[in-house]
């Protein structure tokens, strides 16, 4: 009689713990992050400009499936 042929492991994926410290899932699984260019050259920006990029906002719909898996783990 023949010995089973053994499945393959599956490999998890490590959660990339530098990518997770920076971006928040949301209750309905939305990621939610900050903005870019807040702090250098502030004073060439405009109030408004630097209003807008200090709230949050959600990772774009392109970038999801990709970024999903960074925190699978």
């Amino acid at each position: 009689m023949k010995a089973k042929a053994k499945k393959p492991k599956k490999i998890k994926m490590k959660t990339k713990k530098t990518f997770a410290k920076r971006v928040e899932v949301t209750g309905s699984g939305k990621l939610k992050r900050k903005h870019n260019y807040i702090s250098h050259f502030a004073a060439n920006k405009t109030h408004k400009q630097k209003k807008h990029l200090s709230k949050p906002t959600l990772v774009s719909s392109s970038d999801f499936k990709r970024d999903k898996q960074l925190l699978q783990g």
